[in-house]
């Protein structure tokens, strides 16, 4: 069968999350409008009897300005080097700069097998690229046909993971994710990036999961945001996760959300909390 790595690279927000999640049919990245919501490379699986494609959503591409940054970056590289295929994806309805037509060029040269696809055709066309496909994520536009593009660049290979596999990610990692995800939907800009959620403690019965979750916070009033007037934000994020942890432990989930505050985790503790 035909089986392989893909990595998907971009721009913040050019909709690579989207794309793995509407391909896997699982919500195994984060999609949110903000930039740089991606931290680690993130194994999304699609297999049926011809193909197991396995995709890698990158962090988007950007200058590094921290520790988290600089950590972020390696793990693009790190995709591009151990990828079988390279998605470079493009929001098709903004102007390209000249440092990623540069980025662009760079990966023509040193990917042997790269694939440049505009994305959002559904809305106003700007970007001017030479592109080998042109789809809409979000209005399902020429999806089918780019995963036959893909199937075709793949080599012949067993299967890697498991048929009913469709992430490399442990549960306990999904939840911090989608804690996060809301975290950065619903905060003010000068939080979101700040944040970091983590597994304190997790136990199991036959019919129970008891969670024990560190929301992590660089600021003392941030603390103050994320608990919410009587508590009523951090009750929202825990009945949403709650109802998460369910759904992909199916059975009942006992979550107890914390905040703590550690000023300097994106510079020195990014390992802490599993970034």
């Amino acid at each position: 069968m035909k089986c392989g790595y893909v990595a998907v690279l971009g721009r913040p927000n050019a909709g690579k999350s989207s794309l793995i999640n509407r391909l896997v049919g699982e919500d195994v990245a984060i999609v949110t409008k903000r930039q740089q919501t991606t931290r680690n490379n993130i194994l999304g699986i699609v297999t049926n009897k011809a193909y197991q494609i396995i995709f890698i959503d990158t962090p988007g591409i950007h200058h590094s300005k921290n520790k988290l940054d600089k950590y972020m970056m390696k793990n693009v590289r790190s995709a591009i080097g151990s990828c079988d295929v390279a998605i470079y994806l493009i929001d098709a309805s903004r102007e390209l700069d000249d440092e990623e037509l540069d980025y662009i060029k760079m990966l023509k040269e040193k990917a042997e097998k790269l694939l440049v696809v505009l994305n959002k055709i559904d809305k106003k066309l700007v970007a001017k690229v030479d592109a080998n496909l042109k789809i809409s994520v979000q209005e399902n536009i020429n999806i089918d046909k780019l995963v036959e593009e893909i199937v075709k660049l793949l080599p012949e290979r067993q299967m890697i993971y498991d048929e009913d596999a469709f992430t490399d990610k442990s549960i306990n990692f999904l939840i911090c994710e989608h804690i996060r995800g809301l975290l950065l939907e619903k905060l003010d800009n000068e939080i979101p990036h700040g944040v970091a959620v983590v597994v304190d403690k997790v136990s199991e019965t036959s019919d129970k999961v008891f969670m024990d979750i560190s929301i992590i916070v660089e600021k003392e009033r941030h603390k103050g945001f994320i608990i919410g007037k009587n508590g009523m934000f951090i009750k929202e994020i825990g009945i949403s996760a709650r109802e998460y942890a369910e759904s992909l432990f199916r059975k009942q989930v006992v979550l107890h959300l914390f905040v703590k505050v550690d000023e300097n985790w994106r510079v020195n503790n990014i390992n802490k909390y599993g970034y």
